[in-house]
């Protein structure tokens, strides 16, 4: 588990392709590697990847054939930067919110628009992530924790402040980046938790406006 407090920004030192995987390897940056040990989690731009590989400056993570699919790494190139959190300890603050690195789709920065004490960065989700997004929630953005400030649709928008943009990969945003979004874990069991019984009947989610409103969570 992770929180979305990202402490060092990294970037892509090698690539290589194996059959359909790949071995990513990162250079860290001033992330302190003094703790890790082989098996630890790396949330690598909100991707929680495996060490397999390490020494003071660098590790190494297997990267599977759905995981190119389903995140930013099949587009990654070496030099990109990515944001980086070691595995929460049992100690730590829990500074953000829970994130497990396992990632629900790819976002794309629709807008950008500047002002004097921060930026307004509008994301654009994947239609099926939109129920999971919601007015002052919590969202995971390539694996930093954000507040949710205002939705449209499956459009959404953050307030980052220049202490982020400057610490982590946001800074580097343009419209059309793609990122990596991982939507409020408790979202999502909230969404199961709802269908009660009717979780058992199909593998595809049964919840939506007419069961909502069906067992009294919506006014008629």
């Amino acid at each position: 588990m992770f929180t979305g407090i990202i402490t060092a920004v990294g970037k892509i030192a090698q690539l290589k392709r194996r059959g359909d995987d790949m071995r990513v390897t990162v250079d860290v940056g001033k992330l302190d590697m003094s703790d890790v040990q082989l098996g630890d989690s790396i949330a690598t731009n909100g991707v929680c990847l495996t060490v397999v590989d390490f020494d003071s400056h660098s590790y190494s993570a297997d990267v599977s054939a759905e995981t190119l699919k389903l995140t930013g790494f099949g587009d990654y190139q070496v030099g990109s930067p990515v944001n980086l959190e070691k595995a929460l300890a049992v100690n730590d603050r829990l500074g953000g919110h829970i994130v497990s690195g396992h990632i629900d789709g790819i976002g794309t920065v629709s807008r950008i628009n500047k002002h004097s004490k921060y930026v307004e960065i509008w994301v654009k989700a994947p239609d099926e992530l939109a129920k999971y997004i919601a007015h002052k929630g919590s969202i995971t953005t390539d694996g930093v924790s954000l507040t949710v400030n205002e939705v449209n649709g499956a459009e959404f928008m953050l307030w980052v402040i220049p202490h982020t943009l400057q610490e982590t990969v946001l800074g580097h945003y343009s419209v059309g980046t793609k990122i990596n979004l991982e939507v409020d874990l408790i979202a999502r069991y909230l969404e199961r938790l709802l269908l009660g019984d009717k979780a058992a009947e199909s593998s595809k989610s049964n919840l939506d406006l007419a069961f909502l409103a069906e067992h009294g969570f919506l006014k008629k």
